[in-house]
């Protein structure tokens, strides 16, 4: 049975979903990264033999298959196949109430539509209470990476990340913004290079709040 045909199967047997932005680390076990960008590499030459592409006499071509394979499992889509980073918190000893804003962190994924590049900035805004955890600032970006790192919509990706870092920092008040550009427009389709798409998820005291929404939203650069 093949690397993927094992995951799937204990994917299936859990009732657990393993859409394109799922995380299934959980259910890859070790050494199994390895076999399925293998596997993963042999189908890709088999896309490169539909395409009539001569792998075998073009130089350019030789290793297409087996640099994109490594390329989807272990680096663009990393964020299906390993756990979430550690993001040690530390308690809020010093009560602080006030709004934070982090970023622009610049963030990177794939539409799962066509696996065509996205790529934006992201800004977060906290609002913490006494009871908060606090985590540092490269956590932000490296739980941003993680949840982009795999194929998205843009719309539930800002969705993810809201509740990844609600879970983990329990504030009074959790907004984010994401812009980006997509290559889905730019490259293909209408191939308009000028369009980008924004969207934001605003919670707790940024929803109830407009002063401090409009604090936020200035604040972004």
């Amino acid at each position: 049975m093949s690397a993927s045909d094992r995951i799937r199967y204990r994917l299936i047997e859990a009732g657990q979903r393993y859409h394109a932005n799922d995380n299934i680390a959980a259910f890859v076990r070790e050494g199994e990264l390895q076999e399925l960008r293998a596997e993963v590499e042999a189908r890709l030459q088999d896309v490169l033999h539909a395409l009539v592409i001569d792998t075998d006499s073009d130089h350019n071509t030789r290793e297409t298959a087996r640099r994109v394979a490594r390329m989807f499992v272990s680096e663009v889509f990393r964020g299906r196949y390993e756990a979430a980073p550690s993001a040690t918190a530390f308690p809020n000893v010093s009560h602080l109430n006030e709004l934070m804003v982090v970023g622009p962190i610049k963030v990177r994924s794939a539409c799962s539509h066509h696996l065509c590049p996205i790529l934006g900035k992201v800004w977060i805004g906290i609002l913490p209470n006494a009871g908060s955890d606090l985590i540092g600032l490269s956590k932000y970006a490296r739980l941003a990476d993680w949840i982009m790192s795999r194929p998205q919509i843009q719309e539930e990706a800002i969705v993810m990340l809201a509740d990844e870092l609600e879970r983990r920092v329990r504030p009074d008040g959790l907004a984010v913004v994401i812009e980006a550009d997509h290559f889905c427009m730019h490259w293909r389709g209408v191939k308009d290079d000028g369009a980008q798409m924004k969207n934001s998820v605003m919670r707790g005291a940024f929803l109830a709040d407009a002063a401090l929404r409009r604090e936020f939203l200035g604040l972004l650069r």
